[in-house]
């Protein structure tokens, strides 16, 4: 039977790192998508499906940095990712292999789609938790 998860009964985050010359003045985030959902079905030929609306992207939280985040410059970041990094366009993920908790697939950001995998863990509380690494510069 498919699991289906979105905002109501999971979260979804995205936590950034800073490098290169931006890890002087920059600010590590966590990001919330607020508006998403995903479907896994862990049947005979299991897969993973997502899809995230790139608008939806909520800074909650800024670390490091010369200065500390207030309200109006987490919304400043948002609206800076929505109308230069992303543009609006669909976030998506479509597994190729699921193999115990490998997950394997393609995943689209900004018009780009790259092959990307992860660990995909079950707690003995039945919760379920990802994490995978994206290289910005990777997406363009």
């Amino acid at each position: 039977m498919p699991h289906t998860f979105g905002p109501e009964n999971a979260t979804l985050t995205v936590r950034t790192k800073r490098t290169g010359a931006a890890s002087k003045a920059g600010h590590d985030l966590l990001i919330e998508v607020t508006a998403w959902s995903a479907t896994l079905d862990l049947e005979a030929d299991p897969a993973l499906t997502l899809t995230a609306d790139s608008r939806s992207l909520r800074v909650r939280e800024g670390t490091g940095g010369i200065q500390a985040l207030d309200d109006e410059a987490k919304a400043g970041i948002a609206q800076t990712i929505d109308e230069e990094v992303l543009v609006g366009t669909p976030i998506e993920f479509r597994s190729t292999s699921v193999e115990g908790e490998r997950v394997e697939g393609e995943l689209e950001l900004a018009g780009e789609r790259h092959p990307i995998s992860f660990e995909l863990a079950t707690g003995a509380d039945g919760r379920f938790t990802g994490r995978a690494t994206v290289k910005q510069s990777d997406w363009g």
